[in-house]
């Protein structure tokens, strides 16, 4: 299984890492932490060097109850710290996490490789028609509402088939948009209950059935902090448990925090294969 960014065929056969970069002030986890273009470098230095193949650039939070900000605002904070990646780390492959359509095609334009749409195209009529003309990776989330919404009393009538729905008739969408490579992320913690996280992670190795590449984000997310009763910042443990399930039901990308301990997480469980 491979995918192609910026005209290099990744192969998905051993699972890759993703480093997550947030350019936010406010993100659930690092919001903050790296505004300033020392501390973007510095962080993505750190990532690339422990192994991640990919880095998903972030500027618009989309934490649960998270500010909407206009396409100007996540515009400026982004285009910049895109260029200056790109400037330091020619041969990065990144991934912008954006639901704009025009947010995709400027950033593609600068030379990212890969968009990560955590509305599924519901947040943006035109990005899937978008993404077909940019010819990019598409990572196509299951979202139920919107960040400021979605964590009010989601329900389902069974949480797996309904996303798995979801995904059947969001694919055919982007096939119809001559949308070559698909990844599939079930969205944790965007419209999920506790046991509607643990439900799609026991049984995320059902969404093989779609032969496209399985991207989990899990991250230290409440569903592993609340849990456990502790907080974000002591999640990691809990993270490196939830992608070892992940990694052992058939996902192909772990988009991470921390980079070091996914690289680890994925030897070992390679070692299993």
């Amino acid at each position: 299984m491979t995918i192609n960014c910026n005209g290099k065929l990744i192969d998905l056969s051993t699972p890759k890492v993703m480093g997550i970069l947030n350019i936010t002030p406010d993100s659930f986890f690092d919001g903050g932490n790296y505004s300033s273009d020392k501390e973007a470098l510095n962080q993505t230095e750190k990532m690339l060097s422990e192994g991640a193949t990919f880095i998903d650039v972030g500027a618009y939070s989309s934490r649960p109850n998270a500010t909407h900000i206009s396409e100007e605002k996540e515009l400026n904070r982004l285009l910049p710290t895109l260029e200056l990646l790109i400037k330091n780390f020619p041969e990065i492959l990144i991934s912008v996490d954006t639901f704009r359509s025009s947010i995709a095609k400027k950033s593609v334009e600068v030379g990212a490789c890969m968009i990560n749409d955590i509305s599924g195209g519901t947040l943006d009529k035109n990005i899937f028609k978008t993404i077909g003309e940019l010819q990019v990776p598409y990572i196509l989330m299951h979202i139920k509402g919107t960040p400021q919404n979605m964590q009010k009393q989601p329900t389902y009538d069974n949480v797996v088939q309904d996303v798995m729905c979801y995904f059947a008739e969001k694919v055919l969408e982007l096939r119809h948009e001559k949308v070559n490579d698909i990844l599939l992320d079930v969205g944790f913690g965007f419209g999920k209950t506790l046991e509607h996280n643990y439900e799609l992670l026991k049984k995320l190795s059902h969404f093989k059935t779609f032969e496209l590449p399985i991207l989990t984000g899990v991250s230290r997310k409440s569903m592993l902090y609340n849990l456990i009763d502790t907080s974000a910042k002591e999640a990691l443990n809990a993270t490196s448990i939830a992608n070892t399930i992940a990694l052992q039901n058939g996902t192909s990308i772990l988009r991470v925090h921390d980079v070091k301990e996914a690289i680890e997480t994925i030897k070992i469980t390679q070692m299993l294969q």
